[in-house]
C-alpha cells in the first residue's frame, strides 16, 4: 500500500505530497515549503519516519509548487522530473516569484523529462503519467490504478478548475484535459489537487460547475 502524506505549505496554501511505500521509500511531489518552519517540518517528518527519498516529481513548475525543489534536491540528492513543455515555465519561475514578491532559491534543472504514458515504478506499485495541459503547458498528473488515486496538480479542484490566465494557460485546453484524461477514469478515483481538499472523479463529474453540461 502507498501511504499519502499531505502538507499544506507557503503563502498560497499549496499541497505538497509524499508517497510512501512499504519499504519506507518516498517520492516527493511538488514541495511547496517556503517558510523556514515549513522546511524544518518537511525534513523532520522524513527523518523521524526513516524515509528514503528516491524521486522528486513536479506536476508543473509554477513557483508555489517548486519553492522546495532546491532544498529537496540538495538534501536527498534527487533532481526534479517534469514534462518537457514545462521547461519554459521553470526557466521563468524565479522572475514570476519576484513579481509576486516571493523570491526563492532557484530550482535545479531537471534530471529528465516525463511524458504521457510513462510508468513510474514505485515498489509494487505503478504511477502512470498523464499529460494534462491547460493550467500550464506541461502539467502532468500521476495516476495510481491499483489504489485508485490521482495526484493532479492544479488541473481539477474540489468543485473548481485550475486558473488559465497565467502564461501558457488555456481554458479550452484545460477543459479538454479534464474531460479526456481525467473524467475517463473510474468514478471512485480519489483526486488530490495542488490546492484545497481532495475530491473524487465521480463527484466532480456530477457537480463541478465548470464541467457539468
Amino acid at each position: 500500500m502507498i501511504e499519502i502524506k499531505q502538507f499544506t505549505f507557503g503563502p498560497l496554501q499549496e499541497n505538497t505530497f509524499l508517497l510512501i511505500n512499504g519499504k519506507k521509500e518516498c517520492i516527493i511531489i511538488d514541495p511547496g515549503c517556503y517558510f523556514q518552519d515549513e522546511r524544518k517540518e518537511l525534513l523532520q517528518y522524513i527523518q523521524t519516519q526513516g524515509l528514503n527519498v528516491t524521486r522528486l516529481l513536479n506536476t508543473h513548475c509554477h513557483f508555489d509548487h517548486i519553492f522546495g525543489n532546491k532544498l529537496v534536491s540538495e538534501t536527498y540528492k534527487v533532481r526534479p522530473e517534469i514534462h518537457e513543455m514545462e521547461q519554459v515555465i521553470l526557466d521563468r519561475s524565479q522572475e514570476a516569484g519576484v513579481m509576486f514578491n516571493l523570491p526563492f532559491d532557484p530550482s535545479p534543472m531537471p534530471k529528465g523529462y516525463l511524458k504521457e504514458g510513462d510508468e513510474i515504478i514505485f515498489g509494487e506499485h505503478v504511477l502512470t503519467v498523464l499529460h494534462t495541459p491547460g493550467h500550464s503547458p506541461g502539467s502532468i498528473s500521476f495516476y495510481c490504478k491499483d489504489q485508485q488515486f490521482l495526484i493532479g496538480g492544479d488541473v481539477l479542484f474540489y468543485q473548481s478548475i485550475g486558473r488559465t490566465d497565467l502564461p501558457g494557460g488555456n481554458h479550452a485546453t484545460l477543459l479538454k484535459s479534464i474531460r479526456e484524461k481525467l473524467f475517463v477514469l473510474p468514478d471512485e478515483v480519489r483526486v488530490f489537487p495542488g490546492h484545497g481538499p481532495s475530491t473524487s472523479i465521480g463527484f466532480e463529474k456530477r457537480t463541478n460547475p465548470f464541467l457539468v453540461e
